[in-house]
């Protein structure tokens, strides 16, 4: 470590490398900071919105035979209601919050990909405000924000309605994927030296386990709409009972995605509590390891909770009552962090600010809502209360119990970090009021209506039956709770817009975010010896303010910041991160274009986007896969690292495993369904469908093109690729394209129509994926062979080769894995 002071000239040239752009030019920022800052307001800007639709509903229900809108519109509004809220909005401000706050919270200058945090934040900027809008069209999706089948097929939602959800969803997903993507690397690669595990702080844990759950997560409900969407566009009948399809298998791929994504929300919001509570109470938090054992075992316990929300479907008594037992499991390690909460409260000084109160209001709130939650995992009980409005009123004590509270307590916390400024004490204490009183008055009498009986996702209801009360103080309850948000608002609006200042540490916080910092982060990269920094290196903030800690300077004049390992967080190497460009922008623009444009069969168009985002996103890859002059860095007094590394020490080959872990779970969900719909086939494969022959031979050739790619990067370590490697990749494009075309035609003498049986659309929409790799395997081929003939797959410019390999064995394994199942799943049916 730099222990000296350094030279002032340093200072000037990090600024300069760093410079945030102005004008229009600002829009192609990829500070994580800032992309942060434009990420919370616009799921904010979800939040007002879905609160909008939200007193509409309580508007329509307050009285009995309510005329507020129609029965259509009402779904339409009922279905954007919690889709937003629970796609735009919950996840989306989650990630946005994490973004903004771990760069800095973990001593980097930036995470490792800022311009695909760009990319995530435009593109759900961009897809989500024209998924909304389609409200004001009449084509807003009216299915539930759960859009269940039958009731979503094509017999039952002639329109544009159900198209828009599933494609608009499905693109929205992918946003939260790249973001998750981001935040794993970045958690894992990017910390101060000395920050081991051990001393990371208890919020990069809480996104460290929701950067993985979203992995494994979402790729469910994306394989979902994708299979709904195949079965309204081209009449594949996944769900389609009559032709061997099955309605539950859309609930068992959406709530394998759905239950999971509870805890998706709430995890963050449960790291956020644990990160200010020991600066709001002056305490350490009790049990630290115990906290961060309990999130991992939240997040594992979570996948099995999916058919949580299927008690009433007709599943096996043993299925249920294993998923009721795993349901009533998931309460204990949450009361472990509540107790540490609790201990931590105890052993502090309790001050009651507004920060305080929401912590505590949050507590009682999410408690109960816990509680109510053990009740419905009993299954008699669940029995009775399912599809009532005690449903409803446990969501929300959740949902928004668990997961607001704890963001207006950040808000008013880490305020002062986006403009320096505090929020006003008194309009914070009027805003928690109103909110939380606000909040109890709307949903505690939802628990009354539905057990007297009252039905969900009702768009009026009739006089006589006893619900006049209940729904009359819900809805004036919304009203409160929304002039306390109101109140939230404006208070943040008038903080923010006061001339900046330097912040500080007003809280006397103990971790580094609260260093001083410019828009490089802090000016050196600090030592780390303990989980509290600043309070046990009191000297601290001084001294990286100094430049007396690592990399106090730009070492090639552009953006750096120190990788490090992930376990012990040695110092590694140095990376030089990709500066401001219009190249996300535009990947993200041409994505939701190509989406939308699809939905409303504007099909030249949405091709013309398509491919406009194609050829950004290769633009944006090649521009970063350069190697700057310099070989290595000083980083300290005569502390030499690498500049870029390869291989597994490498960020991008990290993030490529991780997508490739997305992929197959993408894969595994489309093969769940292939071998649900084969067991509820009386014989395998069922009337009207026939196994193709030869798939053998395609497997092999999936096996031989990987071989081939592998071939292809011998001795890439040593000297540079040429014409050997050209090869080798030509060859192997080659033998995934003879493959791919064995199994098509395969495919077309068995005569497999997709649209006969559900079992053959299945063996169909997997033959298609392998297709959509296809595509893509050549894609990149041509993008690898243009590097190497132009002399740009150096020792020291591996990530190209690297990647696209890894990409190449993935897509290979899948291959097999689509010719084989059929005749797999036909042999163990057998």
């Amino acid at each position: 470590m730099n222990t000296l002071p350094r030279p002032p000239d340093e200072l000037p040239a990090l600024r300069e490398a760093w410079r945030m752009p102005t004008g229009w030019r600002r829009l192609t920022a990829v500070n994580n900071t800032y992309i942060g800052k434009l990420y919370i307001a616009t799921a904010m800007l979800f939040l007002v919105l879905a609160g909008v639709l939200a007193l509409l509903m309580r508007a329509q229900l307050a009285l009995p035979d309510g005329m507020v809108m129609g029965p259509a519109t009402y779904h339409q509004v009922f279905t954007m209601h919690g889709t937003v809220m629970m796609f735009l909005f919950a996840v989306p401000v989650v990630e946005a919050i994490a973004v903004f706050l771990l760069p800095n919270m973990l001593g980097a200058r930036d995470l490792p990909f800022p311009r695909l945090s760009a990319y995530a934040y435009w593109a759900y900027a961009f897809g989500g405000i024209a998924f909304f809008c389609t409200l004001f069209f009449g084509v807003a999706p009216d299915g539930g924000w759960f859009m269940y089948p039958p009731l979503t097929g094509r017999a039952h939602s002639p329109g544009l309605n159900a198209d828009f959800w599933l494609l608009g969803i499905g693109f929205i997903e992918i946003s939260a994927i790249a973001g998750a993507i981001e935040l794993i690397v970045g958690i894992l690669m990017t910390r101060a030296p000395g920050m081991t595990l051990a001393r990371l702080p208890v919020y990069a844990w809480a996104m460290l386990v929701v950067g993985f759950m979203i992995v494994f997560a979402f790729p469910a409900v994306i394989a979902g709409t994708m299979l709904l969407e195949l079965e309204r566009a081209f009449d594949w009948p996944f769900f389609i009972a009559e032709r061997g399809g099955d309605p539950l298998l859309w609930q068992h791929l959406f709530w394998f995605f759905g239950h999971p994504e509870v805890y998706i929300i709430f995890l963050p919001a449960a790291g956020l509590v644990s990160a200010l509570l020991p600066a709001a109470v002056q305490a350490r938090l009790v049990g630290r390891t115990a906290v961060v054992v309990s999130l991992a075992a939240t997040g594992l316990i979570s996948f099995l909770l999916w058919a949580h929300h299927m008690f009433t479907a007709g599943l096996g008594g043993l299925s249920m009552n294993l998923v009721s037992l795993a349901s009533l499991a998931v309460a204990v390690p949450t009361a472990v962090q509540v107790f540490a909460w609790i201990g931590t409260i105890w052993r502090g000084t309790v001050r009651l600010d507004t920060t305080m109160l929401y912590v505590l209001g949050f507590l009682f709130t999410f408690v109960f809502g816990g509680l109510t939650g053990v009740m419905v995992a009993i299954l008699p009980f669940d029995w009775q209360v399912h599809d009532t409005y005690f449903i409803v009123a446990h969501l929300h004590y959740v949902l928004i119990g668990g997961v607001l509270f704890p963001i207006l307590a950040a808000l008013y916390h880490w305020g002062p970090l986006v403009s320096g400024h505090a929020l006003g004490e008194r309009a914070g204490r009027w805003s928690f009021a109103l909110v939380f009183g606000g909040f109890h008055l709307t949903f505690f009498p939802m628990h009354v209506a539905g057990l007297m009986g009252m039905p969900r996702r009702v768009a009026t209801w009739a006089p006589g039956l006893g619900w006049e009360w209940p729904n009359l103080l819900s809805s004036i309850g919304s009203a409160v709770l929304a002039v306390g948000f109101a109140v939230v608002l404006v208070e943040a609006v008038r903080t923010f817009r006061r001339p900046a200042k330097v912040p500080g540490n007003p809280w006397h916080a103990p971790t580094l975010e609260w260093l001083p910092t410019e828009t490089f982060g802090a000016r050196s990269t600090p030592q780390v010896t303990s989980a509290e920094p600043l309070w046990e290196q009191p000297n601290l903030s001084t001294e990286v303010a100094a430049g007396q800690h690592w990399l106090p300077g730009t070492v090639t004049g552009g953006r750096e910041t120190l990788v490090t390992t992930p376990h012990r967080a040695a110092l590694s190497h140095l990376v030089v991160l990709p500066g401001p460009s219009w190249l996300p922008v535009v990947a993200a623009l041409g994505t939701a274009a190509f989406f939308f444009l699809l939905t409303v069969k504007w099909l030249v168009v949405a091709f013309a986007f398509g491919a406009l985002a194609i050829g950004a996103t290769v633009a944006w890859l090649w521009e970063t896969d350069r190697a700057p002059d310099e070989a290595t860095a000083t980083v300290g007094d005569g502390v030499l690292v690498p500049i870029g590394a390869a291989g597994v020490r490498s960020h991008s080959w990290c993030a490529m495993v991780i997508l490739l872990v997305v992929d197959g779970t993408v894969l595994a969900s489309m093969a769940f369904a292939h071998v649900h719909v084969a067991m509820a086939a009386p014989v395998c494969p069922p009337p009207g469908a026939a196994l193709p022959d030869g798939m053998g031979w395609s497997a092999a050739g999936f096996a031989a093109s990987a071989v081939a790619m592998a071939l292809g990067g011998r001795g890439r370590a040593m000297r540079p690729l040429g014409g050997v490697a050209i090869a080798w990749t030509l060859v192997a494009t080659g033998l995934a394209a003879w493959a791919f075309t064995g199994l098509f035609q395969q495919h077309a003498a068995a005569d497999l129509d997709p649209r006969a049986t559900a079992w053959g659309a299945t063996v169909a929409a997997l033959l298609g994926y392998q297709g959509f790799h296809l595509a893509l395997m050549a894609l990149l081929a041509a993008v690898l062979v243009t590097r190497v003939a132009r002399g740009l797959a150096t020792p020291r410019q591996r990530a190209t080769r690297d990647n696209v390999a890894l990409l190449w064995h993935g897509a290979c394994a899948q291959g097999v894995v689509v010719a084989l199942l059929p005749h797999a799943t036909a042999w163990a049916m057998s």
